[in-house]
């Protein structure tokens, strides 16, 4: 069970509501909710109402579709900010300028979708699992019969060259 939501025009620029969507992403949605919060931010309060929009949603269409659905098995699937029409304002300056203000808006989506539970894995052979747990061995150290080439020294700092300067 999948479903989305999306609030637009949000009066906030979409770089400090970036901040605090990245950290709902991939997150289950009772985990999601207890960051949005106790996050500081002005941003989650805004995200909080997509979140929630988004999980109504998925209880709506599970109920229209007559599929139960536990809301607390819900994950945040996709969390994006998107950045929306900027209000162009301009304020007074000295000598009779005026300077432009950038009023910056943003577009939320969240899509939440429902955990799968995490199907068991068959039981493994006994000779599969001794397999697993021997290290692989390297095939060009053993034909070659070599360990580590040696690397050449370094000079020491001040040492003089043994090349002699031609004289002219």
């Amino acid at each position: 069970m999948e479903a989305r939501a999306i609030q637009r025009t949000v009066r906030q620029s979409a770089r400090k509501m970036r901040l605090v969507i990245d950290q709902i992403r991939g997150q289950a949605v009772p985990q999601a909710y207890a960051i949005l919060r106790f996050s500081k931010k002005l941003a989650a309060k805004q995200i909080h109402k997509v979140l929630k929009s988004a999980v109504a949603n998925a209880e709506q269409r599970a109920q229209r579709e007559n599929v139960a659905l536990d809301v607390d098995r819900l994950r945040v699937k996709y969390a994006v900010v998107n950045e929306g029409q900027t209000l162009k304002r301009f304020t007074p300056a000295a000598m009779g300028r005026a300077t432009p203000i950038k009023k910056r808006t943003s577009h939320v989506e969240i899509h939440v979708e429902a955990q799968a539970p995490a199907p068991k894995a068959p039981p493994a052979k006994a000779g599969a699992k001794a397999e697993a747990i021997a290290p692989p061995a390297r095939a060009g150290a053993a034909a070659a019969g070599k360990t580590k080439s040696k690397r050449p020294k370094a000079k020491k700092a001040g040492a003089k060259s043994k090349k002699k300067k031609a004289s002219r």
